[in-house]
């Protein structure tokens, strides 16, 4: 991974956004100077997002359907709720529209204590029913603690693979036939492949290497039974933020409005692990500051511009009193050792590829076998 820093003769920042070339090896740059995120972000807005009437109509079109599929069952629809903005705003549409909606949290253990309360405001505002997943703690440190040893970047990998396998079974036991996405185009499309890697055969390969005990809770679909299930298992996925008008600034203003809800100051800060990772862990170790990619995207869909997002660079990436409280609690939380923790800041770190990921079906099967035995 090239690692460079503003002072280096090779630096290079686009010309249209404030995505650069520090810690990203794929980034490319046109003769005009904008980089390939754009045209990317472009393309994903072409293919993904409908505009004025042609949106709304088929907004519209997925709220008939839904409630059509839902007459005589209890709920319309299935939402995951972390208590950020996007799953906030949909809990808001979903209620808007007179849908029937079982929210589902996934409880990692990291929560603050302002989700929790942003949660309890949207299920109260919105009279919908809560059913919160509690992962195993045991369990779920350990494979966080065996992607700290592996060195690899991308440690929330191991929150994001459980809430997705999380929402789809209790979808697939509770028989609703329809699970609405927060996810967007306008909003948090833009993320470098670098700074990535979500695969469940990826995660076992770490477990089995650098884990200390048997998984037995951790909601993990295996590949091989993930194309199964996605072949026999009866329900959509819809994204209707990318259907409607989302501008962040007023969405943000609605549901403080409407539901009672309280920023957290930072995108995905609802979790105290991911506050600490995206705050300090990344910027220290990896030398990336995912608030380049998220500002971008704002960039990129009108909602800022580049003079406004550099201002917004300047400030600091980690209040350093909110810094010192969450190291504490972190550390101590993982029994992390201060001296631990700062030689594994100072690794090399390791890519995700190289721990097992892409098997032929008897590999993965073996692999499976391994991790669970």
């Amino acid at each position: 991974m090239m690692v460079l820093d503003k002072n280096d003769p090779n630096y290079r920042q686009c010309s249209f956004s404030v995505m650069d070339n520090i810690a990203d090896p794929d980034i490319t740059f046109d003769e005009k100077g904008i980089c390939n995120y754009y045209y990317e972000y472009l393309e994903a807005e072409k293919q993904h997002v409908l505009k004025g009437e042609a949106g709304e109509k088929k907004y519209n079109e997925i709220i008939a359907k839904i409630k059509a599929d839902g007459k005589g069952k209890k709920y319309d629809c299935i939402l995951g709720v972390s208590g950020g903005v996007d799953s906030t705003y949909l809990a808001y549409l979903a209620k808007q529209a007179g849908l029937r909606v079982l929210c589902v949290h996934f409880d990692n253990g990291w929560n603050s204590e302002l989700a929790v309360k942003n949660i309890q405001n949207i299920v109260e505002k919105c009279g919908f029913d809560l059913y919160t997943y509690v992962i195993d703690w045991e369990e779920f440190r350990d494979i966080q603690l065996a992607y700290f040893k592996a060195n690899v970047i991308d440690i929330e990998a191991v929150t994001d693979i459980a809430i997705s396998n999380v929402v789809n079974r209790i979808a697939a036991e509770k028989n609703i036939k329809h699970v609405l996405s927060g996810d967007n185009v306008v909003t948090e499309y833009t993320l470098p492949k670098a700074w990535t890697y979500k695969k469940s055969s990826n995660l076992m390969a770490i477990q089995k290497q650098y884990g200390t005990i048997r998984l037995k809770k951790y909601p993990l679909i295996h590949p091989i039974l993930r194309r199964i299930y996605a072949r026999t298992t009866k329900f959509e996925v819809w994204k209707p933020l990318n259907l409607i008008a989302y501008d962040k600034k007023v969405v943000k203003k609605i549901i403080c409005e409407e539901l009672n809800w309280i920023d957290y100051g930072g995108k995905h800060y609802e979790s105290v692990f991911t506050r600490f990772y995206q705050g300090y862990i990344l910027p220290t170790k990896f030398n990336v500051d995912k608030r380049k990619a998220h500002l971008s995207n704002l960039i990129f869909s009108g909602q800022l511009s580049k003079a406004e997002a550099l201002v917004d660079l300047e400030n600091e990436i980690y209040p350093n009193e909110l810094f010192k409280k969450d190291l504490d609690f972190v550390l101590k939380k993982l029994n992390f050792t201060t001296a631990s923790f700062e030689a594994y800041i100072n690794e090399p770190s390791v890519s995700h590829q190289e721990f097992s990921s892409s098997l032929r079906i008897p590999d993965e099967l073996k692999l499976f076998y391994s991790v669970y035995k």
